[in-house]
């Protein structure tokens, strides 16, 4: 077993070296002791919320992307909404990147963003009634294969859960009802479905659709599904979306090894919403840290390049959870008044109060922001 055992350990020392498994002088070289240089190809700007959300990453992404050619989101659904102006026009994104604006740039959703398809449509039809920003959309939005669905009952079972916490507990977990904790917890259980799904055989998908409907009305009794109608529906969705969506990984292979291009990712959330790092269990369902960038995109993390966090000079959060610098008097309501502090999805009162400094330090910890 020792002979086994140095045998693997020459063999490892030999990868790092080239081949060789020695270091100058014929001396066995330590792990990390190669020189590493750069690898060749584009880098990604990532921006990121640094407190609770609602920083003003949409302007920053819209100021950023007008020279960018590609914009992307990497993790969260429609429970996400970032406001941008464009000549006194204002537009409201929740599953669309912030740069769509930006006729010369693609935008992509990526694989760790989970899509409800109506909210989808419903959300460009809203904008192209706004203004001229938002046309011909499609033909600059790719959506990755492998990006998860969030169905119309996953809605309902976000309602539900909220009113059984609130039962239970006496204290919900303030979500946006949006679908978007459970669509994550049937991709971690392994009972999601895809949109690679969807636009294969739709025979076997209506089956793994009716499947997870009928665990979900197993659980929840009072949910009301009706199934074929989301079908239908989702039939004629699958085909509006097919010439948008391309293999994820190979999108993003090509825009990191090919010309020389601008590509910006649009974190939505934020750091202390985390479900790693954030003020646990008042939070979103997704990794909307740096880290979320990578499996998001699906980018090895040595292209990830500037990484903006994005404050603003008071504090505010969304719903129920911590929040040490809170003012619940006159000067939060200043701070929400003149500040406008309306939620983008649900239309809440933010609440408010004083810059949060080790909060924000804490987040450069995880996110090591870098502009």
């Amino acid at each position: 077993m020792a002979g086994e055992g140095g045998s693997a350990a020459a063999a490892a020392a030999g990868l790092l070296n080239g081949g060789t498994g020695e270091g100058p002088g014929g001396k066995r070289a330590r792990l990390g002791s190669a020189p590493h240089s750069p690898p060749a190809g584009n880098r990604v700007t990532v921006v990121l919320g640094a407190q609770w959300g609602d920083e003003g990453k949409g302007k920053v992404v819209d100021l950023l992307s007008l020279d960018a050619d590609l914009v992307c989101r990497c993790q969260g659904g429609n429970n996400a909404g970032h406001t941008v102006v464009v000549d006194t026009v204002e537009y409201n994104f929740h599953l669309l990147p912030s740069g769509v604006i930006n006729h010369n740039a693609t935008s992509f959703i990526g694989n760790g963003v989970v899509i409800h398809l109506p909210g989808l449509f419903e959300e460009a039809e809203k904008n192209l009634k706004r203004g001229s920003g938002l046309e011909g959309w499609e033909t600059r939005t790719v959506i990755s294969d492998r990006a998860h669905l969030v169905f119309n009952f996953h809605q309902a079972v976000d309602g539900i859960q909220e009113q059984q916490r609130q039962q239970q507990a006496g204290k919900n977990l303030g979500t946006t009802k949006k679908g978007i904790g459970p669509a994550y917890a049937s991709k971690a259980s392994r009972t999601g479905l895809r949109i690679c799904d969807l636009l294969a055989d739709f025979n076997e998908f209506s089956k793994k659709f009716k499947a997870l409907a009928q665990h979900y009305k197993a659980s929840y009794p009072t949910l009301n599904i009706n199934t074929e109608a989301e079908l239908e529906q989702l039939k004629i969705y699958a085909e509006k979306i097919r010439p948008l969506v391309k293999d994820g990984v190979y999108f993003m292979y090509q825009a990191l090894h090919g010309p020389p291009k601008k590509i910006l990712v649009e974190g939505a959330n934020a750091a202390l919403l985390d479900i790693d790092f954030g003020t646990y269990p008042f939070v979103t369902s997704s990794n909307c840290t740096v880290g979320g960038v990578c499996t998001g995109l699906g980018i090895p993390p040595h292209y990830i390049g500037k990484v903006y966090g994005v404050v603003k000079a008071y504090t505010t959060r969304v719903g129920v959870g911590t929040f040490p610098t809170e003012q619940n008097n006159e000067i939060g309501e200043t701070l929400q008044a003149r500040g406008r502090e309306f939620g983008v999805t649900t239309g809440r009162k933010r609440r408010c109060g004083w810059l949060d400094l080790v909060l924000v330090k804490y987040a450069h910890r995880i996110n090591g922001f870098s502009a």
